[in-house]
């Protein structure tokens, strides 16, 4: 008896899912990586001086902003990967989590929310800054409620009064660190997303006609803040301790001239400047690559905020589209405030410039917001057969 032959079983197909890059989020990964490598650069030439006297070695602060864009890099791989729109079931959770590590920076012992430079803004030494990451909180946050509540948003009681009270309660706990910078960009934010999202402008002017009087009765308790304002208005008549910063910072941008006095050659860093390597990294720039190198990392932002408008307007959701506005919004908008407190355009803020700036917190949080964006700009595509393990293969 003749038995027929068995068929040859085909194995089946590699298949599986991924996120392919669009255009505009590869300009995205682009921007960002030049913008680190050129911030590893001015934080060392900026922070070697200070770091010699102060601790001994000349790259101190490198070494350690360089684990910041190590676990930087990790977080931007992670998020670009998972979808983005999980954020709006986490938002809340976030929320929370914000809420509760700004307020245990007020209320912990030294010893874990300890005192930098009269501010409590950290957490376990300086590794971590709640105010930095309730950005994310705020912009993820409202985008959740916006889309929530829809036609309700035109509403004042039940439309805007739940933004104002929870957005209000994160503004006392930044003012109270005290880091009125950051509080001003929380509201700020808010404000961006409502009014793209629907809301009344009658309903912003209401609110902000019955904080004033709030406003001026605490007028006294934060005359450190109006100070600047002050100095900044009326440079001539500021007290020198408060005009100092902006003097110096105008010095280095002006002898750098068109090009700069050359890497490593600046003179400000050497205790002229106060914090040359965080909050007034800008004007090492100034000094040391001129105004070419300004000018440079200027576009260089203004790029970032084409490539994230863009990934904006193509977003796959209403929730996404908010999402990529807040986070392109807040990063750029804190890159040009730097350079214009550095230039003498604007009044002194603690705001650092994104991928320059040292600070490990603001470093992961930027690239945290890039591989958000990242993946916002990306569709997800199915892969069968041998391009399935070619990240650079094109959809069977």
């Amino acid at each position: 008896m003749n038995l027929p032959a068995r068929r040859a079983v085909a194995a089946p197909p590699d298949v599986r899912l991924r996120w392919r890059m669009g255009p505009e989020a590869r300009g995205l990964v682009l921007i960002s990586a030049v913008l680190t490598a050129f911030g590893l650069a001015v934080l060392y030439s900026s922070s070697a001086f200070v770091a010699m006297n102060d601790h001994g070695a000349s790259s101190y602060f490198l070494v350690r902003q360089l684990g910041g864009v190590a676990a930087g890099v990790i977080t931007f791989a992670i998020a670009a990967k998972i979808d983005a729109e999980r954020l709006h079931g986490w938002a809340w959770g976030i929320m929370w989590c914000t809420i509760a590590a700004m307020l245990a920076v007020l209320v912990l012992p030294a010893r874990i929310a300890p005192a930098v430079h009269g501010s409590r803004r950290f957490l376990f030494g300086a590794s971590l800054q709640p105010s930095e990451f309730a950005k994310l909180s705020v912009v993820v946050w409202v985008s959740m409620l916006i889309v929530k509540k829809g036609d309700a948003l035109k509403r004042f009681t039940k439309g805007l009064i739940p933004f104002v009270v929870v957005i209000g309660v994160l503004d006392v706990l930044a003012a109270l660190e005290p880091d009125l910078s950051v509080a001003m960009l929380f509201t700020l934010l808010m404000v961006l997303l409502l009014y793209i999202g629907g809301a009344r402008m009658s309903h912003f002017m209401m609110l902000g006609a019955l904080a004033l009087p709030l406003t001026l009765a605490k007028i006294e308790k934060w005359r450190y803040a109006f100070s600047r304002v002050t100095a900044f208005l009326h440079p001539g008549d500021a007290p020198e301790n408060v005009s100092f910063q902006l003097h110096q910072s105008l010095i280095a941008v002006g002898s750098g001239g068109w090009f700069g006095r050359g890497f490593g050659e600046g003179m400000q860093q050497a205790y002229f400047v106060p914090f040359p390597y965080s909050d007034f990294v800008a004007s090492n720039v100034g000094e040391e690559w001129g105004f070419a190198g300004l000018a440079g990392v200027t576009i260089a932002f203004a790029m970032y905020a084409l490539f994230g408008f863009r990934i904006a307007r193509a977003a796959r959701t209403p929730f996404l589209q908010l999402v990529a506005i807040g986070l392109t919004f807040t990063t750029v908008l804190t890159a040009f405030l730097h350079i214009g407190v550095a230039i003498g355009l604007l009044p002194t803020t603690g705001l650092t410039l994104p991928f320059v700036s040292y600070g490990r917190s603001n470093l992961v949080l930027t690239m945290l917001f890039t591989g958000i964006l990242v993946n916002i700009g990306s569709t997800k595509e199915r892969v069968i057969g041998a391009s399935a393990t070619d990240p650079l293969a094109a959809a069977a």
